[in-house]
């Protein structure tokens, strides 16, 4: 099992307070979802016909049942390939963001993303994160136009808010730092100040001698 991120006091206490007010977010590739299923059953239909077409041959050539199975079998496995197009897919609440590709699935805190970008002629949308490194998100295409913009726009709105609270939640927590960082500094000098009085310029202490 992969380890389980765990946040700080402050990020805990958000993740609470937002996952009552903040909707989650889930985007699809449209054309392409809608491709992937026309391509996929016009693919197998046309195996189908194919392999019922097989038995009725008149070059000579015997097509046995298992032929036409294989040949299903194979528009199966072709249309299944296709529909590997139809996954991507995000789901982004108050928390963080999950990333479902064609064969990879990754999620992340708002903290540890840098960044939402589209950049001019790419294809999909994408992911900068620490380190200069960057996640493509398929699920948000050039292709669907508006339905991505608004997407995007979505999802850097959830990112900048979670950003906001968490900031908010700091800056609640850095007075009451500051305070006892305070408290400790004033004491130290408080009891440098009482030793230095006890001793005079000359080295020698100024406390009475109780000795006989």
């Amino acid at each position: 099992m992969s380890p389980q991120r765990v946040g700080t006091p402050e990020e805990d206490t958000v993740s609470a307070v937002a996952r009552q007010s903040t909707p989650s977010i889930t985007l699809r590739p449209r054309r392409v979802l809608r491709l992937a299923w026309i391509g996929s059953v016009l693919v197998v239909a046309l195996f189908v016909a194919i392999a019922i077409v097989l038995r009725n041959t008149d070059t000579g050539v015997y097509f046995r049942f298992a032929d036409q199975v294989s040949m299903v079998l194979l528009g199966l496995l072709i249309a299944a390939g296709l529909l590997l197009l139809a996954r991507p897919r995000v789901r982004a609440d108050a928390e963080g963001i999950e990333v479902r590709n064609i064969l990879q699935t990754r999620r992340f805190g708002w903290g540890e993303i840098v960044g939402i970008a589209f950049p001019d002629g790419a294809s999909w949308a994408r992911l900068d994160l620490p380190d200069d490194e960057y996640l493509p998100v398929l699920a948000v295409q050039a292709v669907d136009r508006m339905y991505a913009v608004e997407g995007i726009r979505e999802l850097r709105a959830l990112r900048n808010a979670a950003h906001a609270r968490l900031a908010a939640a700091r800056q609640e927590a850095a007075p009451d730092e500051a305070v006892s960082d305070e408290a400790v500094t004033g004491k130290a000098v408080t009891d440098e100040a009482v030793t230095d009085e006890a001793v005079t310029d000359d080295g020698t202490s100024t406390e009475p001698d109780t000795r006989g």
